[in-house]
């Protein structure tokens, strides 16, 4: 009897994930599998199957997110992926809690650019209850001044925290999962898996919409990552950013050199197939690990951030909306800027460009 599950890398195979997709339905654990490893799969009509469903729920839209990073170091973790553990030697400057006026002038510069989402992170075990406090008048502040939602990122938080946090209208809470269970003691020992899956379980119970994705290229088996996509699932996650290990200096956790740009294709496609209905962000190291091929990404995921992340450097707003535009997408905005956004005046749709060149074409040897 013919196993209906079986996969091989024909259209008839792609045709029938997208199907699955467009009906909500998850692929079997076995194509799964195929979408990570298979010899046979065909890239371009593999990112045209994620299309259709991403398509279906979010048109040619892309959701754009910037990244504050209110707090850096000090933190008692061992996160090892983290520049900002106990344990890192990477060479970053340590500072307290910004200012409120320095948050604020912050989240009005990213609803001014068109982000869709400004998302708070501040370093730590998780907050105080004080603290917690602070950061709910911050959330009232920035929704009451600008028409942009507002996540948070501030680690472990209980029910009492969620609760307060909730009711001042947070948006979204942020806590990746990372990696699988059973993976999971290999990157972190201060904390579990199941504190994380706790976290977000608070979230949810007072209202507050998850955002919680993964860190490819840890050392993880392509069984982790099928088992992380399908957990994000069970958990109904609408909000999944997908990071691409950044390999910092100084930190006990190392690239595995399995991250070629196909490698990061096929983990969006992963997540677009199990969870399709899901904001799908292509996240940290998108623009170092999909290098030529970071347009392509937008065929499974519809959000992503600009102007860097918590303490490494990433594409700046105007290039990235440079790609976005010459892939055919479109930025979504917010709701007092809610574009879609034109590049400068300077530099028209169309036209030669050489990134990262600015207007020069001539090579300097020759140029007079």
């Amino acid at each position: 009897m013919t196993n209906p599950n079986r996969i091989s890398g024909n259209h008839g195979d792609y045709d029938e994930l997208a199907r699955r997709a467009l009906t909500n339905e998850a692929p079997s654990a076995e194509q799964a599998r195929w979408i990570l490893e298979g010899e046979d799969v065909d890239l371009l009509p593999l990112l045209h199957a994620a299309y259709r469903p991403r398509f279906e729920h979010f048109g040619r839209r892309v959701m754009v997110h910037v990244l504050n990073n209110i707090q850096n170091g000090l933190c008692p973790e061992d996160c090892g992926y983290c520049s900002q553990n106990k344990d890192s030697d990477a060479p970053i400057r340590k500072y307290p809690m910004k200012s409120d006026d320095e948050i604020f002038a912050e989240a009005e510069k990213a609803a001014v650019a068109g982000a869709s989402r400004y998302c708070m992170v501040a370093s730590g075990r998780g907050p105080t209850l004080e603290r917690t406090k602070r950061l709910a008048e911050l959330v009232r502040g920035i929704k009451q001044r600008h028409g942009i939602e507002v996540c948070l990122s501030i680690g472990l938080i209980d029910d009492e925290k969620a609760a307060i946090l909730g009711e001042a209208g947070l948006d979204r809470l942020n806590h990746n999962l990372n990696t699988s269970e059973s993976h999971y003691a290999r990157i972190c020992s201060t904390h579990t898996y199941a504190d994380r899956v706790a976290t977000l379980a608070a979230a949810k119970r007072h209202g507050i919409s998850s955002c919680s994705g993964l860190i490819a290229g840890m050392g993880e088996t392509s069984d982790d990552l099928v088992e992380v996509a399908f957990k994000l699932r069970e958990l109904e996650v609408p909000s999944i950013p997908v990071n691409f290990l950044i390999p910092i200096e100084g930190n006990q956790v190392q690239e595995d050199h399995s991250l070629t740009p196909e490698r990061c294709l096929r983990v969006l496609c992963l997540m677009r197939f199990v969870n399709p209905t899901a904001e799908i962000r292509v996240a940290g190291g998108r623009e170092g690990n999909l290098r030529d091929l970071q347009s392509l990404s937008l065929y499974p995921a519809n959000s992503l951030f600009v102007e860097g992340y918590l303490t490494t450097m990433g594409d700046a707003t105007r290039d990235t909306y440079r790609m976005i535009a010459d892939a055919g997408f479109e930025v979504d905005g917010n709701s007092d800027h809610p574009g879609p956004f034109a590049l400068d005046a300077d530099e028209p749709d169309g036209g030669f460009h050489l990134p990262g060149r600015g207007g020069e074409i001539l090579k300097p040897e020759i140029a007079r």
